[in-house]
């Protein structure tokens, strides 16, 4: 078990590892280089490291490498000096001088230009610098951790990257695993965050139904953590309080799961079929199976609060198909009729019905 609060849930062998090598890496003030998809908490681990550290009280400044232009990020990085360039109306300390005796976090390090690797390999190097506009050397107490979702290696083959700075920033190389590495974690991450933002709006939204998180767990997760956490803090918003079924997910993320399961099962598990007997003098086979259509389009429907689009994906049909139904049960006035009935409608009653636009 981890020895530090770690920022990160999970209990799958592969996040296990990356808990073990944070602890040991925190204890010295090696060069670490994390690598991983974007969304899967690379400067979660930055912190994790910095906040484990003999550090610890002192600053973690985060740079996003990526966010601030070029021709900019030379004077955020190692200051300037009043009248250097235009616009520097007074002398400003750079982020490396705000992290003396602390951390700085290189995030996107694969986005620097290459003129600023060149004095970034020097900071590496000597932990040295000079200002923008100065001639005045400093000296700074800094652990360097960098962080990219770019395919450093390659960039260096391609020479955007340069060789020695990428094998100074990589001593310790540490990957962060894709979600969809670490299936496992999905079902301990979804209730987690959906217990957060209960938390954080004061609603009652249920914890997660085996079929939802068979849902979830059948999903590949392109945007990884972060997409899944603004799932859920879209569901407990929208929801408010009660049970997440499968109507409420996304149909991308309903999808593959709903492709998956044979006919009978999965989705077709949350009903039973009536179980009734056929009469000795036989029944309206007709007007029995419209009226179980309609069911399940009133459930649809209210699921989807009157969204046909997503009514329709949730029945597997075409929209035209269920507008059609709609129509033929009253559901649905045309355009002109509804505007006749408006004409008419003394407020009393109820009133037309929903226009087909």
């Amino acid at each position: 078990m981890l020895t530090f609060q770690s920022p990160f849930v999970g209990e799958s062998s592969i996040i296990q590892t990356i808990f073990r090598t944070i602890e040991k890496v925190a204890q010295t003030d090696s060069t670490v280089l994390i690598t991983g998809e974007s969304g899967t908490g690379k400067e979660l681990v930055a912190r994790a490291i910095h906040e484990s550290s003999p550090r610890a009280a002192r600053p973690l400044v985060v740079v996003n490498c990526g966010a601030i232009p070029s021709e900019l990020l030379e004077a955020e990085l190692f200051g300037h000096m009043k009248g250097a360039f235009t616009g520097a109306t007074q002398n400003r300390q750079g982020r490396f001088e705000l992290a003396h005796g602390g951390t700085i976090f290189l995030d996107e390090v694969g986005e620097l230009p290459l003129h600023l690797q060149v004095k970034l390999l020097r900071v590496l190097q000597t932990r040295q610098f000079e200002p923008v506009g100065s001639s005045r050397t400093l000296e700074v107490d800094v652990r360097i951790i960098a962080a990219t979702n770019r395919d450093l290696e390659k960039a260096v083959a391609d020479r955007s990257f340069r060789e020695d700075l990428y094998y100074r920033l990589n001593v310790i190389p540490l990957k962060v695993p894709s979600l969809r590495e670490r299936r496992t974690d999905v079902t301990l991450l979804a209730n987690h965050f959906v217990a957060k933002f209960n938390r954080v709006t004061g609603n009652e939204v249920e914890a997660l139904s085996e079929q939802v998180l068979d849902a979830l767990m059948a999903y590949d997760w392109p945007g990884n953590v972060r997409e899944l956490e603004n799932l859920m803090e879209r569901l407990v918003i929208l929801k408010g309080k009660g049970a997440v079924d499968l109507g409420d997910l996304p149909y991308k993320v309903f999808q593959k799961y709903a492709e998956t399961q044979p006919q009978g099962t999965g989705a077709m598990a949350e009903w039973e079929f009536p179980k009734m007997a056929l009469p000795s003098d036989g029944l309206d086979l007709k007007s029995i199976v419209a009226a179980f259509e309609n069911h399940l389009v009133d459930q649809a429907l209210a699921r989807t609060n009157g969204n046909k689009n997503r009514a329709s994906e949730l029945l597997q049909m075409n929209r035209t198909t269920l507008v059609e139904k709609l129509r033929k049960r009253g559901m649905i006035i045309p355009l002109e009729k509804t505007r006749e009935s408006l004409d008419a409608f003394d407020g009393t009653g109820p009133g037309p019905g929903l226009m087909d636009c």
